[in-house]
C-alpha cells in the first residue's frame, strides 16, 4: 500500500507541474482539436472543384454534352478557352485540366473512327491530377456510350458488377484522416510528456531530491507514466467524441470504451518508450533530437500513412515490435468496422508485450542513471 500511495502522490505532482507547464497545456488542447480537424480537412484526396477548362473545336451536340457532364462538386464550372491559351494557362495555374476536343470529333464517332482527346494535366498537384484522370476518362467513356448507342439495341451483358464500398461508402477521407491524426497525437504526446517530465526533473534539480527520499525507482517511472497516459487518455477520449464523432462527422461503428482501453494499453507502451528516451537525453535539445529521429518512422511507417501490406517485408518484420502499429490495426478495426476483442486480442497481447520490454528497459536505464549521478 505504501508503494501505491507513493506511486499515486508522484502522479498528483507530475499532473501539478504539468498544469503550471502553460506551453504544454497549450500543445495539448492543440495537438487534440485544432490540428486534427486539419489534419482531417486539410489533406483531403478527394477531387473537389478542380479547376477544367476546354478547348472545344468541334462546336457538335456531343462536345457541348460532354463539357455540360463536368460540374461541381468534382469540378469546378467548365470554362472554354481558345487552343493557344492551353500553355499560358496551365502555366500560370489557373486549371488543374484543360481538355481539347477536335474538330470532327462527333463525326468521327458516328463513323466508328477511333479520335483522340487530348487531355492536359498540371501533374504539380498530384492528388488531383491521379483521380482526376480517372473520373474524366470514365465520364468521357460513358458519355459517348450513351451516345452512340442512342437508337440501338445494346448487348446484354454476361454479368453485372455490384460495387460496394464498406466502411466508408462516400470514400470521405477526412473519415480515415481524422482518426489517424488523433492516433498519431496520442503516440506523439505520451512520447514528449513522458520523457520532458523526466527532463524537467533533472533540469530543475528535484531528481536529487527524489533520489533521498524513501522512493524506488520503480515508483518514479510508474507515478510518470499514469499521470502523463491519464492526461493523454482524456484528452483522446474528448478528440474521440467532441472532434471525430461530433465536428467531423465520422460515424464510429465499434466500441469507443473498447477502443479507450486499447489507448490505454498503448499508452502504457509509448509512456515507457518517453520514459526511455529521458534517460538517454541529458537535455531538452536532446531529447527533441531523439524524438524527431524516433517519431518519423512510428509515424510513416505503422500503417496510418501507407497501408502496412505495401511496405517491404524487412520493415514489416521490424515494426512488428513497435506498439503504433499494433494499435492502427486495432484503432482501424474497432472505429471502422466494428470489430470486438475476439478480432484485436493478438494485437493486445502484443502491445502488453512490447509494452513491459520497453518498462523494463525504461527502468534499467533510468537505475543506471541515478547510480551513475551518486
Amino acid at each position: 500500500m505504501n508503494h501505491l500511495a507513493n506511486i499515486f502522490r508522484l502522479g498528483i505532482k507530475e499532473l501539478r507541474s504539468l498544469w503550471h507547464d502553460k506551453v504544454m497545456m497549450i500543445m495539448i488542447a492543440y495537438s487534440f482539436t485544432i490540428a486534427i480537424y486539419v489534419g482531417a480537412t486539410a489533406t483531403s484526396t478527394e477531387l473537389h472543384n478542380a479547376p477544367i477548362g476546354f478547348v472545344d473545336e468541334d462546336h457538335s451536340a456531343l462536345s457541348h454534352k460532354i463539357i455540360e457532364d463536368f460540374y461541381p462538386p468534382r469540378f469546378g464550372i467548365p470554362q472554354i478557352i481558345s487552343w493557344t491559351q492551353v500553355d499560358t494557362d496551365l502555366d500560370a495555374g489557373l486549371y488543374t485540366f484543360v481538355i481539347v476536343i477536335p474538330n470532327n470529333f462527333e463525326k468521327d464517332i458516328l463513323s466508328k473512327r477511333n479520335p483522340d482527346i487530348q487531355v492536359n494535366i498540371d501533374a504539380t498537384r498530384m492528388t488531383q491530377a491521379g483521380i482526376g484522370a480517372g473520373y474524366i476518362q470514365q465520364i468521357i467513356n460513358n458519355e459517348v456510350s450513351e451516345y452512340f448507342s442512342k437508337g440501338k439495341t445494346t448487348q446484354t451483358l454476361p454479368i453485372n458488377m455490384l460495387i460496394r464500398m464498406k466502411y466508408n461508402p462516400n470514400l470521405t477521407s477526412s473519415w480515415f484522416g481524422g482518426v489517424m491524426e488523433m492516433i498519431s497525437m496520442i503516440s506523439l504526446l505520451s512520447i514528449v510528456l513522458t520523457g520532458a517530465a523526466l527532463i524537467r526533473e533533472r533540469e530543475h534539480g528535484t531528481l536529487e531530491h527524489l533520489m533521498v527520499m524513501p522512493l524506488t525507482a520503480s515508483e518514479i517511472i510508474l507515478a510518470k507514466v499514469w499521470s502523463m497516459g491519464l492526461v493523454v487518455l482524456v484528452s483522446a477520449a474528448f478528440a474521440l467524441i467532441v472532434v471525430i464523432e461530433g465536428v467531423l462527422q465520422v460515424p464510429v461503428t465499434g466500441s469507443e470504451l473498447l477502443f479507450l482501453l486499447t489507448a490505454l494499453l498503448t499508452l502504457f507502451a509509448t509512456t515507457s518508450m518517453g520514459i526511455f528516451m529521458g534517460t538517454i537525453a541529458r537535455t531538452m535539445p536532446q531529447l527533441g533530437l531523439i524524438f524527431i529521429l524516433t517519431i518519423l518512422p512510428l509515424q510513416i511507417l505503422s500503417g496510418g500513412i501507407t497501408p502496412f501490406e505495401s511496405m517491404p517485408q524487412v520493415l514489416q518484420n521490424i515494426m512488428f515490435f513497435t506498439p503504433t502499429s499494433h494499435f492502427v490495426n486495432i484503432a482501424q478495426a474497432i472505429l471502422y468496422r466494428g470489430a470486438g476483442l475476439s478480432v484485436i486480442w493478438p494485437h493486445m497481447l502484443a502491445i502488453i508485450g512490447i509494452g513491459l520490454a520497453f518498462f523494463f528497459l525504461a527502468l534499467l536505464m533510468f537505475r543506471r542513471s541515478l547510480a551513475s549521478s551518486t
